[in-house]
């Protein structure tokens, strides 16, 4: 495999599934660190270099960009066992990672960065006006979630998979963002069994 970079800022979920996806295939990554409170991704370097899109986490495979944390894990993750061969199940796992991506990410993760690193008083009136729809929708996703994972360990093919790993990075650090797990059994306990997995690292 070529030699990888993970341009990534450190504090981020989406980065974080990356780096956890390669903890669990044995991939060692090198990492280069971005302070996007600061515009370091809106830099004509970065713009030019690593992503027009002027986002990240972007994995670098030798020439190659490949920007968005779910087609990173899955790169990473190809061939191996969190990856399941049946049909159906893999595509429960890519549902599972559409969802958070379009329900979980932008309400859960979202108040998570305005309230523990933007800072509530520096935000900006239109965005408080959204705080309450995030927080109701996040914790529809959290209750969803927990509805299922009553019935099941994992959220896909009945083990653990990249979808797992793309919950569990937002997830776990919900209360980051004024969200209160407790609330939620059956993710709480996922959450445990999840850390439990040989290869796991921590954010």
């Amino acid at each position: 495999m070529a030699n990888l970079i993970l341009h990534e800022d450190p504090v981020s979920g989406n980065c974080y599934k990356i780096r956890l996806t390669a903890a669990h295939v044995g991939i060692p990554l090198e990492r280069r660190s971005y302070d996007i409170q600061k515009g370091e991704t809106r830099t004509a370097a970065f713009l030019d270099g690593v992503n027009p899109n002027g986002r990240i986490p972007v994995l670098q495979i030798g020439d190659d960009y490949l920007p968005e944390s779910g087609a990173a894990c899955l790169y990473l993750a190809d061939g191996s066992p969190l990856i399941p061969h049946d049909r159906f199940d893999r595509a429960d796992m890519l549902h599972w990672m559409f969802w958070e991506q379009y329900n979980h990410e932008p309400n859960v993760a979202t108040l998570r960065f305005w309230r523990a690193f933007t800072g509530e008083d520096r935000l900006t009136d239109f965005q408080r006006t959204l705080i309450p729809g995030k927080q109701a929708a996040g914790e529809a996703a959290l209750a969803l979630m927990d509805a299922h994972l009553a019935q099941t360990p994992f959220l896909a093919a009945g083990r653990f998979t990249v979808a797992d790993i793309a919950l569990y990075a937002y997830t776990h650090v919900a209360e980051d963002g004024g969200f209160v797990l407790s609330r939620y059994p059956a993710v709480t306990a996922w959450l445990a069994r999840v850390a439990e997995q040989p290869g796991h690292v921590l954010m």
